[in-house]
């Protein structure tokens, strides 16, 4: 059934049962056979939100022309009625196995003879009698589906008759019959006066064994809640309470139920000591809300939510998961990052000694040969056959899935890459993350790489902490007024601050607070940084001195050490130094705050509460949807294996165990949603000044900032589509104040969503 569609066939009712019976024995379930009848009951319903229905039901004989349409005897009159005809776009699995093709076949033959799926046309229109949108329903019929160009899609048809004074369909009912869940992407009606009518949905329909309630599917046009046919306003409330759920039990994966929890499932209690990890979103550890599971407690800690391991999948709304296409994608890349980790994991665990890279040759060698065994790993292993086999089968997967894709940066700047290197293999740089330390990276990574989003204009000296004194020392900086001019030369810091040609790159503050916890893990040395940064007037960004600094003790109550450029060899390599540790510094700051709280966990409560609160018809909610696709499903597996108590970030960054308390930290001193906005977080900065000649409305004080430079270009073009799409919908006085839908999900977002912000003062008001 994936490549070819279902075929026009002659069956006999000893065809059938024989069908029947091999779908049986493969799939042990037994399917009832309807429709076995020369005589057929047909229904008309007129029903409405409410779910008050009224019909008429006679019993006709069928013929070979009878298309399963369910029609009140009181519409049989030609001139008062029309004919009108449903197309049903399906999407079928790229991959099956040959259970699941059996299954297609009897639910294409269930189809065929009008028994499958039935679906339901809801007027736009309030019929006098029962006070609720108009209503005709209508099985799925067909043997022959019309030709597609995609060989996974299959169209199925349903015929109606309704008066002529029925009106526009609004919305669709859909109920599944099938025993399995069927992907939907949309249905087409034809046949009335304004022509084709788009129910576009993309949605998987449950069987009605899951889900006995039928699915609500709208026509493709925007309204307001006001705006709102009355035939199908009450669908529009009964289609949002069905997505919130009443916040009790487990979650299932063929639900698409949307509601709020704290990040309770980062840890394992039942594991090990070594895998206990706070729960965020509290007042000590504040963190935006997640979407809910509803799995029980540990047995240890009952505010820790019992985990959801690999290969077991972790639940979010249905509509939510990935796509065949893109699953398949993610799981590829997924299976090469684990054979990267494992074959050398297996052999450093064989090993007797730590082997290092001894020169960038070796680093090449994962790009061009892929990841092999030393001879030391490979006589330990062949101590082992069981291993032996293991690493063999391994090894022998193929070249593509067992190399690393060679970075960009890499293959730019090979020469300087590997120069850079044999400088620093003349260090123990043991717990030292080098990831980016090249010799273009600290200037050039700063306004154009992975990370330009913390460089800030120093403004004035000194640079002052705004942590407890009295727990981390005096609050000034140690880079002083004298050490800045010494590397400045010609120039004064007065001069330098007026001309805006000084920056920083400050994590001193966000890091120094976990410095103790951090260094007490093996293998880790670090230090809370502040880089401060010259731009020179042929226009290059040249850091020229560098603070590392750790809490204070009894000994050295103002534990910090300035590392500057030196013209003796010690003064240079220490340079190098403190340079690798600004670089692990930049990177962890990256993957933990900007990366995966300000662009995956601080999105999640406005996804949720889109789809909490706003109809899939209001006008702000079709914006919105593409633009969230996959973020609730990358976000769950990141908890699984990502961010969860020894999962890849802390395994790879220089925090560790305590990554998600320092991006907790950042959350609570950093996060503001009137801040994040581009125009308004490079003005925060001191990176740019308000211009409304410019785009986006500001000019960058460093003009090369390319990150700047082209996201304002693309920030510009959004405000202009999205400014004319909202005036075009709230062209009135008061239509924001009056949206219902929109003011519950604003204040949804900050008094749930972002709980423990909501009494923040910078949250803009949506009461105009």
């Amino acid at each position: 059934m994936l490549t070819a569609q279902p075929r026009p066939i002659t069956l006999r009712r000893s065809d059938i049962i024989k069908f029947a019976g091999i779908y049986h024995r493969l799939t042990r379930k037994t399917i009832p056979l309807p429709g076995f009848r020369r005589k057929l009951p047909i229904r008309a319903v007129i029903s409405g939100g409410d779910n008050k229905t009224s019909s008429t039901e006679v019993v006709v004989e069928k013929d070979k022309e009878d298309n399963g349409s369910l029609a009140s005897s009181s519409l049989s009159s030609k001139s008062g009625s029309i004919n009108v005809k449903a197309v049903i776009t399906i999407r079928k699995k790229m991959k099956e196995r040959l259970t699941d093709k059996i299954e297609d076949g009897w639910e294409s033959f269930i189809n065929g003879i009008g028994r499958g799926i039935l679906i339901q046309l809801v007027s736009e229109e309030i019929d006098p009698d029962t006070r609720s949108g108009k209503s005709a329903e209508s099985f799925v019929r067909g043997w022959l589906p019309k030709p597609s160009n995609n060989p996974y899609i299959v169209e199925y048809g349903a015929d109606f008759v309704v008066p002529r004074d029925f009106g526009r369909p609004g919305a669709i009912l859909i109920s599944n019959l099938h025993d399995k869940e069927f992907f939907l992407v949309e249905i087409v009606v034809h046949g009335f006066s304004e022509g084709p009518i788009f129910f576009r949905a993309d949605t998987w329909i449950p069987s009605r064994k899951d889900n006995p309630e039928s699915r609500i599917i709208f026509k493709n046009q925007a309204y307001l809640p006001s705006q709102t046919p009355p035939g199908i306003k009450d669908l529009r409330r009964e289609d949002l309470l069905s997505i919130r759920g009443n916040g009790k039990g487990e979650r299932k994966l063929h639900e698409r139920i949307y509601d709020y929890d704290v990040y309770n499932d980062l840890g394992n209690p039942n594991k090990s000591e070594d895998t206990v990890r706070p729960v965020l979103g509290n007042e000590e550890w504040p963190y935006p809300r997640r979407c809910r599971t509803g799995r029980p407690p540990t047995k240890k800690d009952p505010f820790t939510e019992t985990r959801v391991e690999k290969p077991h999948p972790v639940y979010v709304p249905r509509d939510e998961t990935f796509e065949e296409i893109k699953q398949n994608t993610f799981s590829a890349g997924r299976l090469k990052a684990v054979l990267h980790n494992l074959i050398p994991l297996i052999a450093a665990k064989m090993s007797s000694s730590d082997i290092p890279f001894t020169n960038f040759s070796d680093i090449e060698k994962l790009y061009n040969e892929g990841v092999l065994s030393k001879e030391e790993e490979q006589k330990a292993v062949k101590m082992n056959q069981i291993l032996t086999n293991v690493m063999n089968q391994l090894l022998t997967v193929g070249d593509k899935l067992l190399k690393y894709d060679i970075p960009a940066i890499i293959k730019r700047f090979k020469y300087e890459i590997s120069v850079t290197f044999k400088i620093f293999s003349t260090f123990d740089l043991q717990g030292t993350d080098l990831r980016g330390c090249g010799i273009m990276s600290l200037r050039g990574q700063i306004l154009a790489g992975v990370n330009p989003v913390n460089i800030q204009l120093l403004e004035e000296l000194p640079i002052l902490s705004t942590l407890d004194p009295a727990i981390y020392g005096p609050p000034e900086s140690a880079i002083t007024r004298e050490i800045l001019e010494k590397e400045l030369h010609r120039t004064t810091v007065e001069q330098a601050i007026k001309e805006k040609r000084l920056f920083i790159l400050d994590y001193h503050d966000m890091l120094l607070p976990f410095m103790e916890k951090m260094n007490s893990l093996p293998g880790r040395k670090a230090y809370a940084s502040r880089t401060i940064l010259y731009y020179t007037e042929i226009g290059i960004l040249t850091p020229i001195v560098i603070e590392l600094s750790l809490p204070p003790t009894p000994s050295s109550p103002s534990n910090k050490r300035i590392f500057t450029h030196g013209h003796d060899a010690t003064t240079y390599w220490l340079w190098k130094l403190a340079k690798a540790h600004v670089c692990s510094n930049d990177a962890g700051v990256h993957q933990l705050v900007n990366h995966w709280l300000r662009t995956h966990a601080s999105m999640e409560p406005y996804i949720i509460a889109t789809h909490r609160q706003l109809s899939s018809m209001h006008p702000v909610h079709k914006l919105l949807h593409p633009h969230m696709r996959y973020t609730m499903e990358i976000n769950a597996l990141a908890r699984q294996s990502l961010i969860n108590g020894g999962g890849i970030i802390e395994a790879c960054f220089s925090p560790g165990k305590y990554a998600m308390e320092i991006s907790s930290a950042a959350y609570k001193s950093m996060w503001r949603f009137d801040m994040e906005a581009l125009p308004a977080d490079l003005i925060r900065r001191g990176m740019a000044v308000e211009d409304p000649s410019m785009p986006g409305g500001v000019k960058l004080v460093i003009e090369d900032y390319p990150y700047a430079a082209d996201g304002l270009l693309i920030w510009s073009a959004i405000k202009e589509m999205v400014t004319s799409y909202v005036d075009h919908y709230y062209s009135q006085p008061n239509s924001v104040k009056s949206d219902v839908e929109l003011q519950s999900w604003w204040d949804e977002i900050k008094n749930k969503g972002h709980y423990d912000k909501r009494n923040e003062p910078w949250w803009p008001n949506l009461s105009y």
